[in-house]
């Protein structure tokens, strides 16, 4: 099995552990007697995120004075980590909620803007969104649609945003709009936006492969009036700010692949021992020990690379390569060790009566969210020719 507890060899703080029993228990209590129920039915839980809220969840980055946590990125990829090694589908709505929303109008809001929609964020009543991609602009951010126009002293918001994590649900939703000329890094603005404003509402709910459990959803702007003091930071600055929000966000993915690949190896790892087959354990076959040791291994690999990136976060260091390489290995780790989980388990691996079925359908979105492995390498590439 693979732990937090049982890897001493990895020096992990007093706070660090009290944050993966905090999550363990939440996951054993809240989400796991659930999994396949949300899942079956794609019914997004909200009523837990308060929950999560008491217990500084929905906060980990942000600072006591404006209701967070205040702790760091190895507390916070531990949370996601513990979390999605039970439902992927939760750890994905609490990282997206901390990494996009929160972590954007904290790094980037003002005074004003912190205090006004921080607390409540923080304390899980309410909920984030965030959105950047479009139906036409998946990786080509800067060829976006929406629009804000100013108007006095307010913003008219026009365009769709899809695959928006919370689409529905969420409370408040920071929006990337152009305000300038197509394809320009310095074309583009960050507002947030609050349900039930005026032209703003909720469109198509995705029908997902997995994280079945994880609302994905439209958000329609049709004239939507949002007042200057809504802006995030300067004009121009808004594709700026969402590369930089991503850098950060890509690790918490990489922590979620982490779970992912860790649940699916646990869930293997036990099955193989007690699975007989010619009057052995299968685990005693080379064919099936030979899979666990490379489940291990890469799954070890990709923990390194995650602390490797957050440590850096903690630094304050650029972490774009080091985030890029965590994600991208991260994901492509919990594919195949979700892939291999199932071939252990062999027929029953095909079934819901085991978990492994659904960490493989859940395993996907980790290569595709928030930048998929071609743009991951991308940004690698450009790093290393750079220097």
């Amino acid at each position: 099995m693979i732990d937090i507890e049982l890897r001493p060899e990895i020096e992990t703080s007093e706070t660090q552990r009290m944050v993966y029993e905090a999550a363990r228990d939440f996951a054993a209590q809240f989400i796991k007697p659930n999994i396949m129920k949300w899942d079956e039915s794609q019914y997004f839980p909200l009523e837990i995120f308060e929950k999560a809220g008491a217990l500084g969840f929905m906060g980990m980055l942000i600072p006591e004075s404006y209701g967070g946590s205040g702790m760091g990125y190895h507390e916070y990829t531990t949370l996601i980590e513990t979390i999605s090694i039970v439902d992927p589908s939760i750890g994905l709505s609490i990282a997206a909620h901390n990494s996009l929303c929160v972590n954007h109008i904290y790094e980037f809001g003002n005074e004003t803007q912190r205090l006004k929609w921080l607390p409540k964020l923080c304390e899980g009543t309410f909920l984030g969104a965030w959105g950047l991609t479009e139906h036409n602009t998946g990786s080509d951010a800067k060829g976006m649609s929406t629009t804000a126009r100013k108007e006095g002293d307010n913003w008219i918001l026009n365009g769709t945003k899809n695959f928006t994590t919370h689409g529905i649900s969420g409370d408040i939703a920071v929006v990337i709009a152009r305000t300038g000329k197509k394809e320009n890094n310095r074309s583009m603005s960050a507002f947030v936006v609050e349900r039930g404003t005026n032209g703003f509402y909720a469109g198509k709910k995705e029908n997902k492969l997995g994280m079945r459990a994880s609302e994905t959803a439209e958000m329609v702007f049709e004239d939507c009036i949002i007042p200057d003091e809504n802006r995030l930071g300067p004009v121009g600055d808004g594709f700026i700010q969402s590369m930089k929000i991503l850098d950060g966000g890509r690790i918490s993915i990489a922590a979620l692949s982490l779970g992912i690949a860790k649940g699916a190896y646990n869930a293997a790892l036990a099955y193989s021992k007690q699975r007989k087959q010619f009057g052995k354990p299968i685990s005693s076959f080379q064919g099936i020990s030979f899979k666990l040791a490379d489940m291990v291994t890469e799954i070890e690999a990709a923990s390194l690379l995650t602390q490797k990136a957050s440590e850096m976060k903690n630094l304050n260091l650029s972490v774009t390569q080091a985030g890029a390489m965590a994600k991208l290995f991260a994901s492509e780790t919990c594919v195949k060790v979700a892939n291999e989980a199932v071939q252990i388990f062999g027929g029953y691996g095909f079934t819901k009566d085991f978990p492994v079925e659904k960490f493989l359908r859940d395993s996907k979105l980790c290569t595709i969210g928030e930048g998929t492995s071609e743009i991951q390498k991308v940004v690698i590439a450009r790093k290393i020719l750079k220097d």
